[in-house]
């Protein structure tokens, strides 16, 4: 005759299931993993080009950067402009033009900004954006916190490369930031 051990079953049963539970809720989940990333960003002022990095919390198998994100150029929020003076010759008599102005930047923000001012312009019905900063006497790089720079431009250029446009207005100014 054989004996068998007294074995509760139902003890046994609740132990394998419990045992099967704590595998299952122990192992970790890919759907919550969280890494943290540096996406580096570049935008283009004019020639130039800038660069920041951001991070990011992202899923664990979301891939690396490997390329810069291309971003707009931020611009100042807190920012107004006054055209204080402006005057356009589109012949001076000596095979060039003139192009002549002073613009009051306003910067309202609580905090010193670095950029440049960006002028969009209307001639002879075709509007673009240009930064004037290279060829100014004052170009306006920094403005201090609730402070204004008066960007004071004054140069000629030679009419050789075309004929000159008898309109030049200015439409509006934004400073973008560099830092």
């Amino acid at each position: 005759m054989i004996v068998l051990p007294n074995i509760n079953y139902k003890k046994l049963q609740v132990f394998f299931y419990l045992s099967i539970l704590l595998i299952l809720c122990s192992c970790p989940s890919d759907d919550e993993c969280i890494k943290t990333i540096t996406i580096p960003q570049t935008y283009f002022v004019g020639n130039q080009s800038y660069t920041n990095e951001i991070e990011q919390e992202v899923p664990c198998d979301f891939p690396e950067p490997s390329e810069p994100e291309i971003i707009e150029a931020p611009i100042l929020e807190n920012f107004t402009y006054q055209i204080l003076s402006f005057n356009y010759q589109s012949d001076t008599g000596n095979n060039t033009t003139r192009l002549q102005f002073e613009i009051q930047l306003n910067n309202h923000s609580n905090f010193d900004v670095n950029g440049v001012p960006r002028l969009t312009v209307m001639t002879e019905g075709l509007q673009f954006s240009a930064v004037y900063s290279d060829n100014a006497s004052i170009p306006c790089y920094e403005i201090l916190a609730n402070s204004s720079c008066i960007l004071t431009y004054d140069q000629e250029s030679s009419l050789d490369v075309g004929i000159a446009s008898d309109v030049f207005e200015i439409i509006n100014v934004e400073y973008i930031l560099t830092n």
